[in-house]
């Protein structure tokens, strides 16, 4: 296992991430067997381990918690805010209201004094950031969290903070968690050049591009659209969708070049975002013991220039087959509103 500085914090991680979200309800819901699988992770390198307070409702964190119990001081954990817990307003969102809750609910389920990381899970513009990074500067003082980021922030978001953060005295957000893969480059064009300038750690996620670089989806081959993820989003995962044969296409490409590297399309997925020298680490998000470790035999795997070029040939530098499942969408985009004037005002100016 490799390890690397997260950005400036000072602290050091493993180049692969535990992420957890597949344990509990939604993934597997025995909690010893998830609790192995952190073991076997942990045994293996890894130092960092990611979740998430939203995962299974809440039931993720207290596997994770129960499962580093006599080993927490060996691990960099990493937890998130935002989305809705419960039922109620008020009950989510980036603001210091909902933070001040839901760090002490974290920590709890968690059984831990500290959040070494504390990432806002998306952006929330009904929220001035100022209150967020306030919030946030404040839980490091009292020493609830030692850092705080953000995840799949756009790069304007990401720089408004910074600014904000430098005008008025408050902490920075110090890390970035965006989706990254070889079918989901976008992020090349800008939020990582941002991340990499501003001097943060990059912590990636879904490299396996929600399935599609497991090797379970292949052209030619039945897609079983009742199971998994694809039971949850068909239309993703529909051969019949231009888009999605688009991107088996690329993934036949990608599984030649994997077999003349001598990997298997999995490692050679998760070895990629490591590549880009803005990226920390990548998370990987096993559901089974059988899934950690076969992603693990390829922890050492170093892609060269010639392998990179032939990657940049199937799949252009800043070029997105697919809109990554759970990217966050701006509200300039999803709603309406944004992007008309009120038919009255269209009317008058008319």
């Amino acid at each position: 296992m490799r390890y690397r500085a997260l950005g400036k914090t000072g602290i050091e991680v493993s180049t692969h991430c535990l992420g957890t979200m597949m344990f509990g309800a939604v993934g597997n819901p025995d909690h010893e067997d998830s609790a192995r699988i952190i073991h076997t992770a942990l045994d293996a390198g890894i130092n960092f381990v990611d979740t998430a307070d939203m995962y299974s409702a809440g039931e993720c964190e207290e596997i994770v918690g129960k499962a580093l119990k006599g080993r927490r001081d060996e691990v960099v954990l990493a937890t998130k805010v935002h989305f809705p817990m419960g039922e109620g307003r008020n009950r989510g969102g980036n603001s210091r209201r909902w933070i001040v809750t839901a760090v002490e609910d974290s920590l709890r389920r968690l059984g831990t004094d500290w959040i070494d990381l504390y990432q806002v899970h998306r952006p929330d513009h009904t929220t001035d950031v100022e209150e967020t990074l306030s919030v946030l500067s404040d839980l490091v003082t009292a020493g609830k969290i030692r850092t705080f980021g953000c995840s799949t922030f756009p790069a304007e978001d990401i720089v408004e903070a910074h600014h904000v953060a430098e005008r008025r005295g408050l902490m920075r957000l110090r890390t970035e968690q965006p989706p990254y893969s070889v079918l989901a480059r976008g992020l090349e064009r800008s939020v990582l050049p941002t991340a990499q300038r501003l001097g943060m750690g990059v912590l990636t996620w879904s490299p396996l591009a929600s399935g599609f670089l497991s090797g379970a989806y292949r052209e030619g081959r039945p897609a079983d659209l009742t199971t998994g993820r694809a039971k949850l989003t068909p239309h993703r995962f529909d051969p019949a969708v231009p888009g999605n044969a688009a991107k088996l296409a690329a993934v036949e490409r990608l599984a030649v070049l994997a077999e003349e590297v001598g990997c298997t399309l999995p490692e050679l997925a998760v070895a990629f975002p490591l590549v880009h020298p803005a990226v920390t680490s990548v998370i990987i998000g096993p559901r089974t013991m059988d899934q950690l470790t076969s992603l693990l035999k390829g922890a050492d795997l170093l892609l060269d220039d010639a392998v990179l070029d032939r990657i940049d040939e199937i799949v252009a530098p800043g070029t997105d087959l697919y809109q990554a499942d759970g990217a966050w969408q701006p509200p300039s985009l999803t709603e309406r509103a944004w992007r008309r004037r009120p038919a009255g005002e269209r009317a008058a100016a008319g």
